[in-house]
């Protein structure tokens, strides 16, 4: 049985779908290399996830695993990127991390029987609806920017949206910060790394393709879905055959314009895509799958975190 601290390390780990507590680790150093801030209350979250669902009987396993906590890590840096560090936004780290176990059994119990994973929905509900009862300034609303055709960028503009698109996984952005996330997963699973970066390209390529703003391209926010996506996809949910990584390419291609759209969306209500688009993108790509004879094998039935075990009664 893991120890306390493997077990929080593994739940930061699982957000990249891995239970190495080594991949934790160096994600946390990812985190607080950008901002101790950010380090701290990710840890927090997870730790609080992690707890809660222990008290509340979660499955064992799942719990050993960090399957409970990766959604807590991810809302409390949403609040703490958000609102800033304050002894009010730990103690809201610590609800909003309790109350995502729960989500995420729910989630469990009506995703389980169409065979979809809950992902990080649990997180992007919790946080979703935080960002909405704590607004944080008046919506601002802008004008869309005009398209000239296909963005181009520097070299060095290149470099440092590869980085950010896996630094803003965790809300990072610092170019550094993805280098490490990128070494987390190479430590365990060189499938893994590879899918992450292959995801990353394709995204700026996409998001270039589409000449979105080659600011917020330089600044991962229309790539950090398409990394998930290709974890996802790539390297977790479906078997490795040449079919199914031009699948998954497809899924990550798909995420990018939808990221861009789902931000518009949300930007007038003063709210966030959040990892919205992953989840979405994936569970329409894997609910084909089937159809498409891609239908996931025994890599996807012991994926990292397809769904919590639900807490009994």
């Amino acid at each position: 049985m893991p120890t306390a601290g493997q077990a929080v390390l593994r739940g930061v780990a699982q957000v990249a779908f891995s239970a190495s507590p080594w991949t934790g680790l160096l994600f946390t150093a990812g985190l607080f290399a950008t901002d101790w801030r950010i380090g701290l209350f990710g840890l927090l979250g997870a730790a609080a996830s992690t707890a809660a669902a222990a008290v509340l009987g979660a499955d064992r396993d799942g719990l050993a695993k960090g399957r409970e906590g990766y959604c807590g890590c991810l809302t409390a840096i949403a609040l703490v990127v958000r609102h800033g560090a304050s002894w009010r936004t730990a103690l809201l780290a610590v609800a909003a991390g309790a109350v995502c176990p729960v989500i995420a059994a729910a989630g469990a119990r009506l995703l389980g029987g169409i065979g979809l994973p809950a992902l990080t929905a649990p997180f992007c509900l919790v946080a979703g609806a935080l960002t909405r009862a704590l607004p944080t300034g008046a919506p601002v609303l802008t004008t869309p920017p005009d398209r000239t055709g296909f963005t181009t960028l520097t070299a060095t503009e290149l470099a440092y949206a590869f980085c950010d698109n896996i630094g803003q996984v965790f809300f990072l952005n610092t170019w550094y910060a993805g280098p490490i996330l990128l070494a987390g997963l190479l430590a365990v699973s060189r499938k893994a790394a590879a899918a992450a970066a292959c995801g990353s390209g394709v995204a700026v390529l996409t998001s270039c393709a589409l000449g979105l703003p080659a600011e917020r391209i330089r600044e991962g926010f229309y790539g950090y879905n398409a990394v998930l996506v290709a974890l996802a996809l790539g390297a977790t949910f479906l078997p490795s055959t040449l079919w199914t990584t031009g699948y998954a390419a497809l899924a990550v291609v798909s995420s990018v314009p939808l990221t861009a759209a789902w931000s518009a969306f949300v930007q007038p209500f003063g709210g966030a895509a959040f990892t919205w688009p992953f989840v979405v993108t994936t569970w329409l790509f894997l609910a084909a799958a089937p159809a498409l004879d891609l239908s996931p094998g025994a890599a996807a039935r012991e994926a990292p975190h397809p769904a919590p075990a639900t807490p009994p009664p």
